[in-house]
């Protein structure tokens, strides 16, 4: 039995990380699907472009939380279970991967960076701190978020490993899992790598917003003037 124990951990962190918040905040905020507008990207920036802040960082967080809680629950609770750091880097890629492909929305996901900040504050507060002053820094100066979603993403393994010069210890398959999380985050920002090399990504900041974004969701009739 205790060997189905990191399947079982992996499943339900898949399953927590299917939950595609960027959908379910706007719904409950009565605001359009943002699968129907800017970047069609379920996160919290194509959230933004709705007009509302509030949806956005409830978004933000709450992605971030879904990558967070599983990594930090086996690590604290995984030990008389047999969950080791195998388990840790099964449970924080699962959750990414269900962000990713969520089995709730027809397998249409977004890009992660949310999520696999949450699984790198789960594996190590100052890894995840690492990579999201990172993010801060080159969107600061190059006001790009997915030049700085992909710096953040390719220093996360090198943060994991090299800290003031000394090499973590740590068995390589969190180092491996972090790794991969960073491929496939690079991989779905292909299209923006795309821009950015032809110099037609959006900055931030720069107004642009869907046309329609904020209107109320499909279905409800819209108000008279």
């Amino acid at each position: 039995m205790t060997a189905t124990y990191p399947i079982l951990a992996a499943l339900a962190a898949y399953l927590l990380g299917s939950l595609s918040f960027a959908v379910i905040v706007t719904r409950v905020m009565g605001l359009s699907d943002p699968r129907t507008y800017g970047s069609k990207n379920p996160g919290a920036t194509n959230v933004l472009r709705s007009g509302s802040k509030a949806a956005a960082v409830i978004t933000l967080v709450l992605d971030a939380v879904k990558g967070w809680l599983p990594v930090a629950l086996v690590m604290w609770f995984g030990e008389p279970y047999g969950l080791d750091d195998g388990t840790v880097a099964m449970v924080g890629l699962a959750a990414f991967l269900g962000h990713l492909w969520p089995v709730f929305f027809r397998f249409e996901g977004g890009k992660g960076v949310a999520t696999a900040l949450g699984v790198l504050l789960g594996i190590s507060v100052w890894l995840g701190l690492a990579a999201a002053a990172t993010w801060l820094i080159i969107a600061f100066f190059f006001r790009y978020s997915s030049l700085a979603s992909l710096a953040a993403a390719a220093f996360a393994p090198v943060y994991y490993l090299l800290v003031d010069g000394v090499v973590w210890y740590a068995e390589g398959t969190i180092a491996g899992a972090i790794a991969v999380m960073a491929m496939l985050l690079a991989w779905r920002h292909k299209e923006n790598i795309q821009r950015l090399i032809q110099g037609k990504e959006s900055r931030l900041g720069s107004g642009k917003s869907a046309k329609g974004a904020a209107t109320p969701a499909a279905g409800r009739p819209p108000s008279k003037p």
